[in-house]
């Protein structure tokens, strides 16, 4: 069953990220290292698939990257080409079944997928398959890719196969596929998620989602992969498929506000430093009189700087974050209210009392966790707080790959801004506008998806696909 997961904190969950090499004896290695670099895009299960030029071999677990594979795991999968994924579960199940890559053979090829993004069409395709006679494994989207190229005449050529299939999927589709002698590189005609090419100093390739899984194992970055490009590496080189008809950029915004590393570039602009714009313009759009400047770390440092800066107000770390928090820890009896903010995150007590705070943040989701954090600071005695938002009021569910909640749990959706701020009991409360977020970024805004600020979708989900986005409405 295709699900939304919204058990997550008030925060929007990373969706996924995907790295592959091919034309190097360490494959396996190489790849590991890769989704070491792009841990932050998920964390629920990892998974690396190889190839030797004839037999697949793979691993996936449950955990984060070290927890799952080990040295002698990683000298067990042979090969001079890999995939990898780092998965957070925006559709489907959070168990092994529905870790990737996916892997399945059929007429003696073996075909393993590994997927950032979410099909939007994917309950008509399933119900589809299954009428043809499709048996499936598990809930994920790359195993519906598998079953409508086995269904995609393949006779008539892996291409013409893969090029069928692509226009039958609508949605988020940064892609990775490998089969014994290949590896394939596709990105949806939108380009929603980012996806970027790399050569190894060996000569071999990498691609993966982020330029800092390349800057790891000291790849040199070529170039993205363009939006509806088909790239297919194999022993005679680089072949590349475009659309005939490009169709028009929806480049996820959000990458650049929250979910990629601030040392990738995304889409071709560094995010440290769209980071720091947003600050920059913030602080034009928002000025506010205070003694200090602070984030809560590690979410708004960089717009932090940004605000600073531009304003001249001082930045100062006044909270401090535990880096020693696991992702569970024994919770404590019910009268230690706020327990998971403050065992990650505590004031500084004796530098904050009595100041007038500009807190920078990088977004507000549901506001259960903003107003934990603003509580705390209130208690420990400070005067004013002014939060400044780096983006505009989140209003609307993603369909693209990002685990926001159903519509009716954002915040904004339901709430003005000065109704959040009452909420949340702040003296202020400003959101960048989406000028300014676009004007950040370098880019002009018709190349970006802003439809969780302004509703605008550019392709279109199913309807059952839309009722579960909304919380079953």
């Amino acid at each position: 069953m295709h699900q939304f997961h919204n058990t997550s904190p008030d925060r929007p969950r990373e969706e996924c990220g995907v790295c592959g090499i091919f034309g190097h004896q360490d494959a396996a290695k190489l790849t590991y290292f890769g989704l070491y670099a792009l841990q932050h895009r998920g964390q629920e299960s990892a998974g690396i698939v190889t190839s030797d030029g004839i037999q697949i071999h793979q691993h996936r677990g449950m955990g984060l990257v070290h927890e799952v594979f080990s040295e002698e795991t990683l000298q067990s999968l042979n090969g001079h080409a890999a995939i990898g994924h780092v998965r957070y579960s925006t559709t489907g199940e959070s168990n092994i079944v529905n870790a990737q890559p996916f892997t399945a053979v059929h007429q003696g090829c073996t075909l393993s997928v590994a997927h950032n993004g979410n099909l939007v069409n994917i309950r008509s395709l399933r119900d589809e398959l299954e009428k043809r006679g499709s048996i499936f494994q598990s809930t994920m989207d790359s195993e519906v890719v598998v079953h409508l190229l086995a269904k995609s005449s393949l006779g008539k050529g892996f291409e013409e196969a893969l090029k069928e299939t692509m226009r039958q999927i609508k949605g988020a589709y940064s892609m990775l596929l490998m089969t014994e002698t290949k590896l394939i590189a596709v990105r949806d005609p939108q380009g929603f998620r980012p996806l970027c090419l790399g050569k190894l100093n060996n000569g071999g390739h990498i691609v993966a989602s982020e330029t800092c899984a390349l800057d790891l194992v000291e790849a040199t970055y070529i170039r993205d992969i363009e939006p509806g490009e088909i790239l297919i590496i194999d022993s005679g080189g680089i072949q590349s498929i475009k659309p005939e008809k490009p169709e028009k950029p929806s480049l996820c915004i959000f990458e650049h506000v929250y979910f990629a590393r601030p040392d990738s570039d995304i889409f071709g602009f560094n995010v440290y430093q769209s980071r720091k714009r947003m600050g920059n313009i913030l602080a034009r759009e928002a000025k506010i009189d205070a003694d200090l400047v602070m984030p809560f770390p590690d979410s708004g440092n960089y717009a932090a700087i940004g605000y600073s800066q531009e304003s001249g107000i001082p930045l100062e770390m006044g909270v401090i974050r535990n880096h020693y928090v696991g992702r569970t820890f024994i919770q404590p009896t019910q009268s230690m209210r706020d327990f998971s903010v403050r065992i990650k995150l505590n004031p500084v007590r004796s530098f904050l009392e009595g100041k007038r705070v500009i807190v920078i943040e990088d977004s507000i989701i549901r506001g259960t966790t903003g107003k934990s954090r603003v509580k705390s600071l209130r208690e420990v005695g400070v005067k004013e707080i002014h939060m400044m938002i780096s983006c505009p009021p989140t209003r609307f569910p993603c369909y693209y790959g990002i685990d926001f909640p159903s519509g009716g749990e954002l915040i904004a959706n339901a709430k003005t801004v000065d109704e959040i701020r009452d909420y949340l009991e702040l003296d202020t409360l400003q959101y960048l506008s989406i000028e300014g977020l676009v004007e950040a970024t370098g880019y002009p805004a018709d190349r970006f998806c802003l439809a969780c600020f302004n509703g605008e979708y550019p392709v279109q989900p199913d309807r059952e696909f839309h009722k579960l986005a909304l919380g079953g409405k």
